[in-house]
Order: C-alpha cells, then structure tokens, then sequence
C-alpha cells in the first residue's frame, strides 16, 4: 500500500535501529499505551515478535526510505476493545520529527481502505488517550466518530490504569445495506 509520500511495507530485521531511534523518544510510545524502548536488541526483538504480522506495517517514508511510524489492525480477540467478529481495531503511532504533517492520517487512509475494500471488516475501531488529543483528530479526520464510550485497555504495557476514548468508523457499504 502506497501514496506519493509513503509506504505501508511489513517490518524488517533491518530496521531495528531506525525503530530504536525513534520508539525510545519518552514523547512516543506512552502516547500509544508502550514503554520507550531500551536498546535496538529490544526493537529487534519487538519486529521479530509482535510486528512479525500480516497486520502490522512499518510506515516507511519514501524520501529516505525509512519507517517512522506503525501502523497495523487487530481482530476480534486480539482488540482492547469489545468488537463484532467482522470487525477490527486500528493503531498506530508516528515518530515525534514527522507529527503535524498529515502522515499519520494518510496512512490510516490506506488502512481503512484496505480493511473495508480488501479485509471486508464491517466496523474500524479505535481508542486514545485523552491526553493525546492529536491521535484523536486524526482518527476524526479520517472519519471515526466518537462513540462516547470509555475503556481501559489491559493488554497495554503501559496506561492500562487510564482511561481510552473510544471511536468507531462504519464500512459505508454494509450500513447502505442495513438502510435498504
């Protein structure tokens, strides 16, 4: 999945130190419910792991052809949040140098066309801290509309004591069928 400016592409061993660099700024990964990282050994580990997925990608810049930021979906099960069987939550986090440049809503664009026209989920979820006001505009400037509901999410490392807002986009396809 691309656009003029970025990439969506799976996550390589090789990127562990471009990873480390920008996942141990203390301004990003608590944002996003995850403790800095330590090392590269720890952002190695992490790629080989948890971003080891047919749902997680790197957000690579194409300019210089380094990921700055991640981007993936988590189905029923795996969502901090309760959702439908055909359903899936939405996460993501961009490194601090590339905020208010309109790459993180340009990659959840991709995303969501991806969920809805390639995955066939019904419904996007997704969830911020309120202390992150930013993470929230980009998921209404990409149509997410706040359901007014609050959760606490226990399967973060971090901030599973604070509470997250919760937001949800419709496919427009199955809510036209549910109108006719």
């Amino acid at each position: 999945m691309e656009t003029e400016r970025i990439l969506l592409r799976p996550w390589c061993e090789d990127d562990a130190e471009a990873l480390y660099k920008y996942a141990s700024d203390p301004e990003v990964g608590p944002r996003a419910g995850w403790p800095p990282h330590k090392n590269v050994e720890e952002s190695l580990e992490i790629i080989r792991t948890i971003f080891h997925s047919d749902h997680i990608w790197a957000i690579e810049l194409k300019e210089t052809g380094e990921p700055v930021g991640c981007m993936g979906y988590m189905i029923c099960g795996e969502s901090n949040i309760n959702i439908g069987e055909n359903d899936a939550e939405v996460g993501y986090w961009v490194a601090r140098p590339y905020w208010n440049r309109g790459i993180c809503s340009e990659a959840l664009r991709m995303l969501i066309d991806f969920c809805f026209n390639e995955k066939g989920f019904d419904n996007l979820w997704a969830d911020y801290f309120p202390e992150n006001p930013a993470s929230g505009r980009v998921m209404a400037k990409c149509g997410f509309n706040d359901t007014g509901d609050i959760n606490y999410c226990s399967r973060l490392q971090l901030g599973s004591d604070r509470p997250v807002k919760i937001m949800r986009l419709a496919n427009r396809f199955v809510d036209n069928l549910a109108v006719n």
